[in-house]
């Protein structure tokens, strides 16, 4: 089967030659890189004729993310920022359960809308608290290691 007629990667893990597909034109964009610049490659068509890309640095940080994730064999999902999300997506990206989400949700520690009887939380609001989170965390981290560190002086 064509990897042209496979499905994309969010049910399924990249086989081993799209992982080799991967590597190989992550390398290559890496390679033109010049930070904070766009980056320019020139693509030869099947006509033969050469035909020249610029991608914006965000649009080149993205594509080398997802090659990235590809290469390494793992598969990923883009969510648009403005998604609205189940509560078990939700819960699945911020690697929690769903009763565990539903309680924050209660709790207004991430906003939601209901649609009849169920909860939509948006991708935008989810990601906002997964950083604030993962700040907090960072602190408590550092604090700990702080204090460790304190501690072993005396």
């Amino acid at each position: 089967m064509s990897a042209l007629k496979k499905e994309a990667f969010f049910d399924r893990l990249p086989d081993e030659v799209e992982i080799k597909n991967a590597e190989q034109l992550r390398t290559i964009v890496a390679s033109q890189i010049k930070e904070g610049e766009p980056t320019t490659l020139s693509l030869a068509l099947e006509s033969g004729e050469m035909q020249t890309v610029t991608l914006a640095p965000a649009l080149t940080a993205s594509l080398l993310e997802v090659l990235r994730l590809v290469s390494s064999g793992r598969g990923f999902r883009m969510i648009p920022v403005e998604a609205e999300l189940t509560t078990q997506q939700a819960a699945d990206l911020l690697n929690v359960s769903r009763p565990f989400l539903v309680n924050l949700l209660e709790n207004g520690d991430v906003p939601f809308t209901k649609t009849g009887r169920h909860r939509r939380v948006r991708a935008d609001d989810l990601f906002a608290y997964k950083e604030k989170r993962d700040a907090t965390r960072s602190d408590a981290l550092g604090d700990l290691a702080k204090a460790d560190a304190e501690d072993d002086l005396v």
